[in-house]
């Protein structure tokens, strides 16, 4: 018998103890080596773990072992003999037995590593990647690919129970705008036409609510030909795509809170979640308060508007005034318990600032004189006693605090004041590492204006039910129109965007018409699902939680590579396969496609 290296399981423990005395097989590569003279000690690795075998000089099989390297994979066959006290290894659970070799058989040799699998050291990303199987071997790496395989069959299960039915949807489709570039696939059969790969299943699966079905979902692969982040991967992703039909928002979010609570206990490494339901927090809240919509609730500061004060006679500090006459706002982050921290602490985070692209960052420090708080820093001879009590009541703050401001046009100053609210908790270390904190962004605006292109543009899901009924809907200004758009947030990652979907195609016309799109080019570039919702569609909303980021989270890693089997790197190049790669004249020919050489 070939006896796996680890027990499956902790009651399995026991096989090895009641083996002692056995004669067995065991195969698997060698992890390491280790030359004490008369005895060659040699730990062989398999999926389920580490077993030590132990060979002596004399015997004949030492010198083909002494010369093997690592990773070359061999069958041993010896007894399983009981280690001596001294010898015991507690951190593994074969710690107990070691395998005294009789016989040995070299079933492939490994050359010389480009990348060691034994020690985790941390190795160049281009060598990882282009020798990933070597990289998959390594512990970490082990275990954070079978964790992504344990959470999707937990996931399935979990849909299952909930009463969801698993379809797969086309991979060869059309074209759709869904925000990034699509990946274009040449057809042979029609010449100069061109299938795409799925950015998301979208549209099928709106037609799955419509054939009838009531719940569906998959694990399904999406394709956006997009930079890379370390939050997300070039090229592909997998999300659990899921639809319900007959719901409204609170429904959908009620089904889906148990699911990650549940999720998150299993394979949270014990951490706290905070209790179901998460809280609801409105779009337009979440940028007043946290700077962004993506918040990690684990930091506690809160940002607060102190556009009023600053813009009032009591404060006189130009520059400020200056940006909020042309419609800029000012941004207060107040930070508790700063009174210890030395002026080194502030001029660092003004230097970030400056690195960041900021002109500086302004702060107040806040102490006591007698019965009086005063305020102290480079800025706060520009206020009057009574601006003073005013920021203090506003951001709520006593005389062990600071408050950090940030002046500039609207919407670059939500964002940098969300940066630096996220910035100063790393610094001072409140963030609770310990935890996951979920919350929902909701209501979410149907449109944006967008700066460059000079027009107003879809803000999120142009398939979303807006907020307010058809026949209001011509008479309302598009930028203050509200969508049934949520997503799923925790730590400061967003795991989920979904929606209640516009199920009235003439509505769908008057929402895409503010867009710049006619009835006519609607039904050209959607007419499968106008066609679709034609026919009697129910009401359905659903989401797409990513899959990738869940592992991520889970798997305590900054970086989605970590949790992909063979990822794509950051110039969406796979390495290990040599792609993207040049077509040869012959594919192209049957294509009828030619490629143009850049000069």
């Amino acid at each position: 018998m070939i006896v796996p290296c680890l027990p499956k399981s902790e009651s399995e423990l026991g096989f090895h103890k009641k083996n002692i005395g056995i004669k067995i097989k065991l195969s698997g590569w060698i992890h390491r080596k280790r030359d004490h003279g008369n005895l060659l000690f040699i730990d062989i690795r398999d999926h389920f773990g580490i077993t030590q075998c132990v060979i002596e000089n004399k015997d004949k099989n030492f010198k083909v072992l002494e010369k093997l390297r690592p990773e070359s994979v061999i069958l041993v066959e010896g007894k399983v003999i009981k280690r001596s006290k001294e010898t015991e290894n507690k951190d593994l659970k074969t710690g107990l037995i070691e395998v005294k070799i009789e016989n040995i058989k070299v079933l492939s040799e490994a050359k010389e590593l480009p990348l060691p699998v034994f020690g985790e050291q941390n190795y160049p990303e281009e060598t990882r990647l282009k020798y990933r199987f070597i990289d998959l071997r390594r512990n970490e790496m082990h275990k954070n690919i079978e964790l992504r395989s344990k959470i999707l069959s937990f996931l399935r299960t979990k849909m299952t129970e909930n009463n969801f039915l698993e379809f797969q949807t086309p991979i060869l489709t059309a074209s759709s705008p869904e925000g990034a570039r699509d990946f274009l696939v040449p057809s042979r059969v029609h010449p100069g036409k061109f299938y795409a790969l799925p950015q998301a299943p979208q549209q099928f699966k709106q037609m799955i609510m419509i054939s009838g079905f009531d719940r569906y979902f998959q694990v399904a692969p999406c394709f956006r030909d997009e930079d890379g982040r370390a939050d997300r991967s070039p090229g592909e992703h997998y999300q659990l795509d899921m639809e319900m039909s007959f719901v409204e928002q609170e429904d959908v979010l009620k089904i889906v809170e148990p699911i990650f609570f549940d999720l998150f206990k299993k394979f949270g490494k014990n951490k706290k979640i905070n209790q179901i339901p998460f809280p609801r927090i409105k779009y337009k809240d979440a940028l007043n308060k946290y700077g962004t919509d993506k918040p990690d609730l684990r930091n506690p500061i809160e940002l607060v508007d102190a556009t009023e004060i600053f813009n009032s006679k009591e404060v006189g500090l130009k520059i400020f005034k200056e940006i909020i006459s042309k419609g800029g706002i000012v941004k207060a982050i107040p930070v508790s318990n700063t009174d210890t921290k030395p002026r080194s602490f502030f001029d660092g985070l003004n230097n970030w600032a400056i690195g960041q692209g900021a002109s500086g960052l302004a702060y107040i420090t806040f102490e006591k004189a007698g019965s009086k708080i005063i305020g102290k820093g480079p800025i706060a001879k520009f206020f009057s006693e009574q601006a003073l009590l005013k920021l203090v009541k506003l951001c709520k703050i006593n005389e062990k605090d600071s408050i950090f401001f940030v002046c500039n046009k609207k919407k670059e100053a939500i964002n940098f004041s969300g940066i630096v609210r996220q910035k100063i908790a790393e610094e001072l270390k409140i963030i609770d590492n310990n935890s996951f904190k979920f919350c929902w962004i909701t209501d979410y605006p149907m449109y944006e204006y967008d700066e460059k292109e000079k027009k107003i543009d879809f803000s999120h899901n142009p398939f979303s039910m807006p907020q307010i009924e058809m026949k209001d809907f011509e008479k309302t200004d598009p930028l203050d129109i509200l969508a049934y758009q949520y997503d799923l947030v925790c730590n400061g990652y967003e795991l989920s965007s979904g929606a209640i979907r516009n199920h009235i195609p003439d509505y769908l016309f008057k929402v895409f018409s503010k867009v710049g799109y006619t009835e006519k080019m609607v039904k050209q570039n959607f007419s499968g699902m106008i066609k679709a919702l034609s026919y009697g569609a129910p009401p359905h909303g659903g989401m797409a939680p990513g899959i990738d980021r869940i592992v991520m989270l889970l798997a305590n890693q900054k970086n989605i590579r970590e949790v992909t089997l063979f990822p794509l790197n950051q110039n969406a190049e796979d390495l290990l396969m040599d792609a993207p790669s040049e077509a040869n004249e012959k594919q192209l020919k049957e294509l009828q496609i030619k490629t143009i050489k850049k000069s």
